[in-house]
């Protein structure tokens, strides 16, 4: 499943780094933070690898 916003794509980046321990995961914060704890490292890796080119900013609400 590809990521539907810029701000999705990095989370999950940053979320996939900590899970292989790349950085610490007390340096989570946020989304990124939710990612680790319910997403497995494919899932986020699939996140993560989505091109942001034609990738709202922020996921519109609603």
């Amino acid at each position: 499943m590809p990521a539907k916003s810029q701000a999705q794509q990095m989370a999950a980046g940053v979320a996939l780094a900590a899970k292989r321990g790349e950085i610490s995961k007390s340096e989570l914060r946020g989304a990124s933070k939710d990612m680790y704890d319910s997403m497995t490292e494919k899932q986020l890796e699939e996140f993560a690898e989505t091109d942001r080119k034609g990738l709202p900013k922020r996921k519109s609400k609603g």
